[in-house]
């Protein structure tokens, strides 16, 4: 057997919030046979697997009594090119931001809107990651999962699977699959999303009045520096609670008492609300209990200031989640996966 198996790791360096936990056994799989070989090592160990990739969607509240296996494989290639439409594939250990920017430099267009996103490839597809009027599925060509309950290398395309809003089959099915390899139907012919306001904003303050994929790419990450911190100078996982989708009637009264409130339709009658923009009016934003707090910028963020425990920062979500409940009758999700051991 290759697969190096530690005990006792510390897993704050794998996770954005950099909460102090650790891993009765750990261990990295690059490539997969070393996925296979940790199924069977945390079945001989009668412990259970636990799948971690860049950690940027994870709160840890406790020690994990488990064999952790953190996804680090490599590789990005071409499967087709037809002179327009361009199916790339990437290794699930890929860093996300990084392979965005090697589209770009490839000349491919569609992964523009998702720079700057933390994370990796392989967990893109779980939440359905999306920013700036583009989600995964809006460029997705397939991916291979391998099944824990059957051993299979399974192949799944868009429609299998049943993507969301922040959600998808393997979220349904927390545990179930391992995705090994994701593809994205990628285009040389750019087909930009400028819906969104502030970023149509941010290029016409550069002076880009013909954008190219490049230029909406800076102009993301511009506005998502201004906007979210650093996981490498402050603990966070980016937005810690989805934004509701409410019924219309419960809209409409919160929007004839908050003037100022922003809503959008959705397809299926319900209105999605600006999570951030519930917690700001109840006055979150900036708040500080010791080390767990709420970012002074951008109040959809829970940040650790230094020594926070996943704990301390999952009761303070708690409290904002019974807060803005009590409120405005709206209850908020929590985005990242807890874990509590």
């Amino acid at each position: 057997m290759s697969l190096l198996i530690e005990e006792n790791r510390s897993l704050k360096p794998f996770n954005t919030f950099a909460v102090e936990a650790r891993a009765s056994r750990y261990a990295e799989a690059h490539d997969d046979q070393d996925v296979r070989e940790a199924m069977a090592a945390a079945a001989r160990l009668g412990l259970p697997l636990r799948v971690l990739g860049g950690g940027s969607n994870l709160l840890l509240t406790a020690d994990v009594d488990a064999l952790v296996l953190r996804l680090v494989s490599r590789g990005v290639r071409v499967l087709s090119d037809d002179g327009e439409r361009v199916v790339i594939e990437a290794e699930a250990g890929e860093p996300w931001h990084p392979f965005v920017l090697h589209s770009l430099e490839l000349g491919l267009a569609g992964l523009e809107n998702l720079s700057l996103i933390p994370g990796t490839v392989g967990a893109a597809p779980i939440q359905n990651v999306g920013a700036y009027g583009v989600e995964i599925s809006d460029v997705f060509a397939g991916l291979s999962a391998l099944d824990r309950e059957t051993g299979e290398l399974r192949e799944f395309d868009l429609q299998a699977c049943a993507f969301g809003y922040r959600d998808s089959l393997f979220k349904q099915q927390a545990g179930r699959f391992i995705i090994l390899r994701v593809r994205f139907a990628l285009h040389r012919t750019a087909r930009l999303q400028l819906d969104y306001g502030p970023l149509r904003q941010r290029l016409q303050q550069a002076g880009v009045d013909v954008p190219t994929p490049r230029d909406v790419s800076r102009a993301v990450c511009a506005i998502r520096s201004e906007k979210l911190p650093d996981p490498q100078v402050l603990g966070n996982a980016g937005s810690f609670f989805k934004n509701p989708l409410v019924p219309q009637a419960l809209a409409d009264e919160l929007g004839a008492r908050f003037p100022g409130l922003a809503t959008y339709p959705q397809p299926d009658g319900r209105v999605k609300l600006a999570a951030g923009w519930l917690i700001d009016q109840a006055g979150w934003k900036g708040f500080r209990e010791g080390d767990a707090g709420v970012h002074k910028l951008q109040a959809l963020v829970l940040v650790n200031h230094g020594q926070a425990s996943g704990r301390q920062i999952l009761a303070l979500a708690r409290r904002i989640q019974a807060d803005i409940a009590a409120r405005f009758g709206v209850e908020l999700e929590i985005e990242p996966n807890v874990i509590e051991g």
